[in-house]
């Protein structure tokens, strides 16, 4: 995948993609990224990128003329989704992150001060995100959250084949328990079960351990995951104080 993002601060993304999973992404051929300065697609000799807004009133918005030619600059021709990061856009979750995982190429545009003049959504923004419903003083760390969810789920990205398959969300339900070694700790043991062997007992315990898990915390969830007979009969007895 290739990813551009266009951000007043590029240099706030070069830690987190020189690190562990970002690194290796990158580092097997997975992941193109690449930073662009909007600054430096302004054409006066202050490199100006915001104004005051029309109207009146607090902060400053990005200049049109400076970001529609960034991002026309940055797309070319190709039909790239443009994603302004944005409070007011579709919630980032799994489900999102699985579809623009499968698509060959992003441009992220990371808003900063009071926001982006109305033209340039107009003009050249396909796609709005939000990381959830608050403020920033900018899109970059909301970029970098949307990236971090997106390339995990490449193939080859993640060391343990199917991993992203098992974490919360992936099917619905929140991520069940896990245990490692030492098998005992402060008088707090392993069940039995993970050590027993029996892959479909390991299974069934991992599975009643994320539905549990779920119906504790996040029982809106249940409403739309795929769920068995099995998982049902599973639930109505947490329900019924039958089941552990």
């Amino acid at each position: 995948m290739k990813v551009d993002v266009l951000t007043l601060f590029p240099d706030m993304f070069s830690a987190v993609m020189s690190e562990s999973m970002m690194w290796k992404a990158r580092d097997r051929g997975l992941l193109d990224f690449r930073a662009r300065d909007i600054r430096d697609f302004a054409q006066d000799k202050h490199r100006q990128v915001d104004d005051s807004p029309y109207g009146g009133g607090g902060g400053m918005i990005l200049k049109p003329d400076v970001l529609v030619r960034a991002i026309e600059s940055v797309k070319g021709d190709a039909d790239t989704p443009v994603i302004l990061l944005s409070p007011q856009g579709r919630k980032l979750t799994h489900a999102v992150a699985a579809e623009l995982s499968r698509l060959p190429r992003l441009i992220l545009v990371c808003g900063r001060y009071e926001g982006v003049d109305e033209r340039v959504r107009d003009l050249a923004i396909s796609d709005e995100i939000s990381i959830g419903d608050y403020v920033l003083t900018g899109g970059e760390l909301a970029a970098m959250v949307l990236i971090d969810a997106v390339v995990r789920l490449i193939p080859g990205v993640l060391g343990a084949e199917g991993a992203q398959h098992r974490d919360s969300h992936a099917d619905g339900l929140l991520e069940g328990p896990h245990y490692t070694r030492p098998p005992e700790f402060r008088g707090m043991g392993v069940p039995d079960v993970l050590t027993s062997g029996h892959h479909a007992d390991v299974e069934r315990w991992r599975r009643q351990g994320a539905l549990k898990r779920t119906w504790q915390r996040r029982p809106d969830l249940l409403a739309s995951a795929e769920l068995s007979d099995e998982d049902r009969a599973y639930l109505a007895g947490l329900e019924a104080g039958k089941a552990d």
